[in-house]
């Protein structure tokens, strides 16, 4: 039975393939990653939009400090002056930050609005739950519902998982099992910690995603992927010893791979990730995994 599903999950990814996209942390990055939900793209607007407030205040403090370094120092002004009013700059300097807080604040609270919101209907619920140190995740609904932990992939377990590419698995971020969703589909996120462990924080930069993961309380949010691909994240609060290695991996397919592999999950989680890696990976390799399976 199991190779039976394993077969038919790498026939139907293979009639599905297409290119994958990977977003993670590069080397000097400096920028924000490149957003994968509207809330990201969102969140990447507005840090531009913000931009043009910093920039322009942060020359201008730097030129008002020149100009008191070489206007009033002891050589040139040995007299110092004695004002101590002028009622023009306290306009100025009261109504300015106003303004530009004003300018800032309507934007932001569009934005934290739209991420607090939870869609109504949403197409999918998982529940991620951090331990030390690894996540767990439940796909609620269905007649059986599939829950598998999610560990770190050690370098040594990369051959047998098929997982060499390190550009592709990066170390550090890679990881056994990784979360599968349909693009273009919204997921409810339900994120908690395991009722005896520590605080840990679900974080995927490319989805805009930051949540703590508590102890005996279930936080909630939302993402809609819009681009196929592999997205990295970590948790993103101090836990402990193995704080570093406690990777998030999520894989964004087509809906009718996440149909296909979700079926085959239910009786060989190894089998399906395999079957659906070599569909969006190497798409040329799906026929030889079935064919091995079937044996």
């Amino acid at each position: 039975m199991n190779r039976a599903f394993a077969v038919m999950t790498a026939l139907i990814c293979l009639l599905f393939a297409s290119a994958g996209f990977a977003d993670q942390p590069t080397p000097w990055q400096v920028d924000l990653q490149a957003p994968a939900t509207p809330i990201m793209q969102e969140i990447k607007w507005f840090n531009n939009y913000t931009l043009w407030f910093i920039v322009p205040i942060t020359f201008l403090v730097l030129i008002l400090l020149v100009v008191v370094v070489m206007r009033f120092r002891a050589s040139v002004n040995p007299v110092p002056s004695r004002t101590s009013h002028n009622t023009m700059i306290e306009i100025i300097w009261t109504i300015g930050p106003v303004l530009i807080l004003f300018l800032i604040a309507i934007p932001s609270f569009n934005l934290l609005n739209a991420q607090l919101t939870i869609p109504t209907n949403p197409d999918l619920t998982v529940k991620a739950t951090g331990t030390q140190w690894l996540w767990s995740y439940e796909y609620e609904g269905g007649e059986n519902p599939l829950s598998f932990d999610s560990y770190m992939l050690r370098d040594e377990d990369r051959a047998a998982a098929g997982k060499e590419d390190v550009a592709a698995y990066p170390r550090l971020l890679a990881v056994d099992n990784e979360m599968v969703v349909p693009v273009n589909k919204t997921v409810r996120l339900l994120v908690t910690a395991a009722p005896t462990d520590v605080i840990h924080a679900f974080a995927m930069p490319a989805f805009g995603l930051k949540i703590d993961a508590v102890p005996g309380r279930l936080n909630e949010t939302w993402f809609k992927a819009e681009k196929e691909g592999m997205y990295y994240g970590q948790c993103s609060e101090l836990c402990g010893k193995d704080h570093a290695f406690m990777p998030i991996a999520i894989r964004v397919v087509s809906e009718e791979q996440y149909a296909a592999w979700l079926a085959a999950a239910q009786e060989d989680l190894a089998g399906a990730n395999r079957a659906l890696m070599a569909a969006v990976d190497k798409p040329a390799d799906a026929l030889r995994i079935a064919a091995t399976e079937s044996k």
